[in-house]
């Protein structure tokens, strides 16, 4: 990725060296419907919730920064990530 990707702004005054781990989503709270992820803006939610929306990504500890599976692969190197929680193989129960 370059520097002057549109994806980039100033994430890593806060994701820089973080440590991550995939999650399928979950609304914190009932009137919370979905989250986006910290780059290109792809929506998170339940699944029925939001036609379209992403089901599952990357996660800070607390989990409330969420990035999706595509900025993962694209910035991994660029912000140093560590990933405590993989994403599950496909078939994995």
């Amino acid at each position: 990725m370059t520097s002057d990707d549109w994806r980039l702004g100033n994430q890593q005054e806060y994701l820089q060296g973080a440590t991550l781990h995939w999650r399928q989503y979950h609304a914190p709270r009932p009137d919370w419907d979905h989250d986006h992820c910290e780059f290109c803006w792809a929506k998170f939610a339940e699944s029925s919730a939001i036609p379209d929306s992403l089901q599952g990504g990357y996660t800070t500890d607390d989990p409330y920064r969420w990035i999706c599976e595509r900025c993962f692969g694209d910035f991994r190197d660029r912000f140093a990530w560590q990933v405590a929680t993989p994403k599950p193989e496909s078939g994995a129960a």
